[in-house]
């Protein structure tokens, strides 16, 4: 008899379906990586059903981000792992993108691969997660710098990144499940640690430092 081969199991999120789908199919052609692939809407519960060894999520995608900033991520993971498992977080990123970078980080990622890496590069990264290695792209080395550097909290960058997407002081609370009060301190202190004058132009700020 021979021996059995390990074949790891990836879920690949992203939302746009041409891309995941031909990256699915580029990555499933390694004869020891069964790959499927879904939207942000559908990944918990594509998780949960097929628990994935790694999951490989593209950090500019708005809905994936959008999760992040509310501190989600850990809770897809948990789906993933399911009872007993534990899956890699592997995050594909942009380096000129510090604040997504930072996320992945404190949502526990084990892998960073930079988006224009070559295909080989993800597929090397995938198998080392699976072994429950840390693989670190060299090309993000600057984004690492950038991301240690941004002044603001966590919880202040999930504010800031929903403010940017025009929530009301009044809907950010209701999503973070904090009161109005606790908010406008939390703006407050944005825009004093960003040494801007306003919280429009913290907001500009950001997004030209690529924090949100």
């Amino acid at each position: 008899m021979g021996v059995e081969k390990f074949v790891i199991r990836l879920l690949l999120v992203h939302e746009s379906g041409l891309l995941r789908t031909a990256l699915a199919s580029v990555i499933g052609a390694e004869p020891d990586i069964e790959a499927a692939a879904c939207a942000w809407r559908d990944a918990r519960s594509r998780a949960r059903s097929m628990e994935p060894q790694v999951c490989v999520v593209d950090t500019d995608c708005p809905a994936a981000d959008k999760a992040a900033r509310k501190g989600e991520w850990g809770k897809f993971v948990a789906s993933a792992s399911g009872e007993g498992g534990d899956c890699g977080l592997l995050v594909l990123v942009n380096s000129e993108r510090p604040g997504p970078l930072r996320r992945a980080h404190e949502a526990r990622a084990l892998g960073y691969v930079d988006k224009d890496a070559p295909p080989q590069r993800l597929i090397e990264a995938i198998r080392r997660v699976a072994r429950k290695e840390r693989y670190v792209d060299d090309a993000l080395g600057y984004g690492f710098l950038q991301a240690a550097k941004i002044p603001l909290t966590e919880r202040e960058l999930g504010v800031l990144s929903l403010a940017a997407d025009g929530a009301s002081i009044s809907e950010i609370a209701r999503t973070l499940h904090l009161s109005t009060g606790t908010i406008r301190n939390y703006l407050a202190a944005i825009t004093r640690k960003t040494g801007a004058r306003n919280r429009v132009d913290a907001i500009r700020i950001s997004q030209c430092e690529g924090w949100v």
